[in-house]
């Protein structure tokens, strides 16, 4: 499933200030939702709230992709300053649209990213770009120990492929494609090698299976039998027809988050 967050594209409410305010929203999603956990790609910002979900609720999350990412994301003062005012807003805008993408994207996808990003607020986009300006994890990520999946473009401007590669070198379980010919937006540069990475990934994190219920206690001080589970004798199962056959539970039945 694909996340949008307040007073992005068409929702409503107002932007966040932090990463960590970002991750909590992530959180009180899925609680609404009643999803356990989930691997959460990410692209830019959403990849650095990927990150910190990973580090501060690490048992919500099975596995991580990273696109165009880095443990910290600096932002140009100059960036800033244009943001953040009425009269400058565009001319950020195409400043940052420019510097997302290689030097062979079609112009038609550069118009298309560019018309989108002016639809954001600009309050919005200048508290985005003030969160990814705090967020720094470098210290923090030996702590991550989750599958993780780094993709990004040989081109990338934004967030350069050495920030990537640092990625890789502080998450131990972690893999990295650095992709040629590509920028910032790998996703919309390279969708289908994107997905075909992302899909043999997610296919080979391990599904987290719940543990069996403890023995407890009751008021006579007996004990009231746990329920069996895979040491007790096993009982002789039906065999199914093969039409009927259940189908083997692969790790793509976990719930995707995409921000």
């Amino acid at each position: 499933m694909r996340l949008t967050f307040p007073a992005m594209e068409k929702s409503e409410g107002a932007g966040r200030q932090s990463i960590d305010e970002y991750a909590d929203d992530v959180i009180a999603f899925m609680k609404e939702l009643k999803i356990r956990s989930a691997v959460f790609v990410g692209i830019s910002m959403g990849s650095a709230i990927a990150l910190t979900l990973a580090l501060k609720y690490p048992k919500q999350v099975l596995g991580l992709g990273l696109l165009g990412s880095g443990s910290k994301m600096r932002v140009a003062p100059t960036l800033l300053e244009m943001a953040g005012s009425p009269n400058t807003f565009e001319s950020a805008v195409s400043m940052i649209n420019e510097n997302c993408f290689g030097a062979e994207t079609p112009k038609n996808l550069l118009e298309l990213s560019k018309r989108t990003m002016l639809e954001i607020r600009p309050p919005v986009l200048l508290g985005d770009l003030l969160a990814c300006n705090e967020f720094d994890v470098t210290s923090q990520l030996e702590l991550i120990k989750v599958p993780t999946l780094i993709i990004c473009g040989a081109e990338d401007k934004m967030t350069p492929s050495k920030f990537s590669e640092s990625l890789h070198v502080g998450i131990v379980n972690s893999k990295l494609h650095i992709l040629d010919k590509t920028g910032h937006m790998v996703m919309l540069e390279q969708p289908e090698t994107v997905a075909n990475l992302l899909k043999l990934f997610i296919d080979g994190i391990p599904l987290k299976v719940r543990k069996p219920r403890k023995k407890r206690i009751i008021p006579d001080g007996t004990t009231e039998p746990a329920p069996q589970t895979e040491s007790a004798p096993p009982v002789e199962p039906a065999t199914p027809k093969p039409e009927e056959a259940a189908p083997e539970k692969k790790s793509t039945d976990v719930e995707i988050v995409l921000m």
